[in-house]
């Protein structure tokens, strides 16, 4: 609820400081005393426009501080936790608000800069405003289907509607995402048969650039490896010198019982290795080859592996990946129609489940909104507005424009005249026949409002008597479960506030005008009362007057 109220220069205040409690509060003044500057400053603190021609005359800056201690569950705190706003008093927020001489604002909540963007977003959790001033809260059609919801206590439905509808946009999602896979695919359908049909007729072999590097280099060098292997293979014949030094070694060997053994099966082993190395050697001079058509051939296949290579803008050796990609992709556009239709099956079936859940939360609402509607249309009377009805208008909307919230878009309608239409509550009630309305929904919806704070400003207006009497039971009764703040010039209404206060106009010696606003005792609210009913000059009657509606009201 608002705790607090600070208010710096704003038009004919100078200085007031309001602290507020739980309850009915009514405000009460002579016409012109400055209520109505009240309600602008409030709305300044919840992110109403804000313009320099507010600023008290020969100042150069105004100022609006509010304080609100709210429930812990309050949106406003996850709201303000997104924005990264610490709030060290757990369940209160201060909102201050200062706008200078040259129309600048600067806006602050809990000491850290924000924006009128920010402050009109948690608005809806902090105050309702009702009346002349109206600019949010059940005048605004978008949350009509909140309203209802709560009033229906819908949240067990409201949560399996939310998870249908997600996993239906899930499904959908999917389904559209493959749909564009494989159009774009078959727009590209013949690109990769074409492709394909060049790969496998080059027909790319993992590493093969390595090994065609290899004999390139092989063959681009075959003069000079075949004369060198030639004069390897004729410097290396020394096989009959080392035979000659074996049979000579033999014989000596003989004459000196086996003295030189080591030295013979040394030099058998170097004959054995020579004549293998020979061989080889002779070999590889035979196999090498000066094949000019080869190395056309080797020069050919990678110039062609790399011009199509280029033309995929990858490596050689990333060929053979490439056309099993190609094939892939085409594989996938000729399975994709049947994989398609599993899909579509899914998020029709997806579809169906979100129906089934939305048409029992919209049953749900049909038969919460007759209920509403009948007591509503109850409170109508006694209200001064026996002529008028009240409508909650249930309307399915197209597919396209379904919700987490379901399929029905909630309107609250009313009539005011039984040969008039249902219209829209914001455009066809007005004044404080539209605050008899507010008022009349807000019994009815006490329990279940999110908002702690309601103003009512002028809900009096065109009505006296037993009806005044109407509007001020209502207003107390509602106030059991909320905070209220009512502007009033009715004597009936004020008479059932647990808090009054007078606001008043003065103009001292130096001719400047300022208004103040006084927390009234018991004695100073039958007094305030009396004048309410007598006018000018309070008479004792007016006093008897006042004393019997008070005892009324307690």
């Amino acid at each position: 609820m608002l705790t607090n109220l600070s208010i710096r220069n704003v038009v004919l205040i100078e200085k007031l400081d309001i602290d507020f409690t739980k309850g009915l509060t009514v405000m009460t003044g002579e016409t012109g005393a400055g209520k109505s500057i009240l309600l602008d400053s409030v709305g300044l603190a919840l992110g109403a426009r804000g313009e320099s021609s507010l600023i008290r005359k020969n100042c150069n800056k105004l100022s609006v501080t509010a304080t609100f201690n709210l429930s812990s569950t309050n949106p406003v705190f996850y709201i303000l936790d997104e924005y990264e706003i610490e709030c060290e008093n757990k369940g209160e927020i201060t909102i201050r608000r200062i706008i200078d001489i040259n129309g600048k604002n600067k806006l602050f909540i809990n000491d850290q800069t924000t924006t009128v963007k920010l402050l009109k977003e948690i608005s809806k959790y902090l105050v309702e405003i009702h009346g002349q001033f109206d600019t949010h809260g059940l005048l605004n059609q978008a949350n009509h289907i909140t309203t209802l919801d709560s009033y229906a206590n819908c949240k067990k439905e409201l949560d399996a509607c939310s998870d249908k509808f997600n996993l239906l946009k899930i499904a959908s999602k999917k389904r559209k995402d493959e749909q564009q896979k494989i159009e774009k695919a078959k727009q590209e359908e013949d690109y990769l048969r074409f492709c394909i049909d060049e790969l496998k007729k080059i027909n790319p072999i993992e590493d093969e650039e390595e090994e065609l590097n290899k004999d390139r280099k092989v063959l681009m060098n075959a003069e000079k490896i075949i004369e060198n292997l030639t004069k390897a293979h004729s410097s290396i014949n020394i096989e009959n010198n080392i035979r000659t030094a074996l049979a000579s070694l033999d014989a000596v060997n003989n004459l000196t019982d086996g003295k030189y053994n080591d030295i013979i099966e040394s030099l058998d082993r170097a004959l054995i290795e020579i004549q293998d190395s020979s061989n080889e050697i002779e070999n590889l001079a035979n196999n090498t080859e000066y094949n000019t058509n080869r190395l056309e051939e080797i020069e050919q296949r990678l110039f062609s592996l790399k011009n199509i290579a280029r033309k995929h803008q990858c490596e050689i050796n990333d060929l053979p990946n490439k056309l099993q990609d190609f094939q892939d992709r085409l594989s996938s556009i000729e399975q994709g129609d049947e994989y398609l239709i599993e899909l579509a099956k899914k998020e029709e079936q997806a579809k169906l489940d979100y129906i089934k859940s939305a048409k029992t939360l919209s049953d749900k609402r049909i038969v919460s909104a007759k209920k509403l509607d009948e007591n509503v249309i109850k409170e109508l009377p006694p209200l001064k507005l026996e002529k008028a009805k009240f409508l909650t208008q249930i309307e399915k909307l197209e597919e396209n424009e379904w919700s987490e919230t379901g399929f029905d878009k909630i309107s609250f309608m009313i009539k005011t005249n039984p040969d008039s239409p249902f219209g829209p509550i914001g455009k066809i009630a007005s004044g404080g026949e539209l605050a008899r309305f507010m008022l009349a929904l807000k019994v009815n919806l006490a329990n279940t409002s999110s908002v702690p704070t309601l103003i009512f400003d002028e809900l009096d207006t065109g009505v006296g008597g037993a009806t005044a009497t109407a509007v001020g039971i209502r207003l107390k009764q509602l106030a059991q479960n909320l905070q209220v703040l009512v502007v009033t010039h009715s004597p009936q209404v004020a008479s059932n506030g647990d808090n009054h206060m007078r606001v008043e106009k003065n103009t001292n010696n130096d001719n400047i005008t300022t208004t103040t606003l006084t927390k009234l005792s018991n004695n100073d609210i039958k007094e305030e009362i009396a004048r309410m009913l007598a006018g000018e000059t309070i008479t004792d009657e007016a006093r008897a007057a006042a004393n019997v509606l008070l005892n009324k009201s307690a």
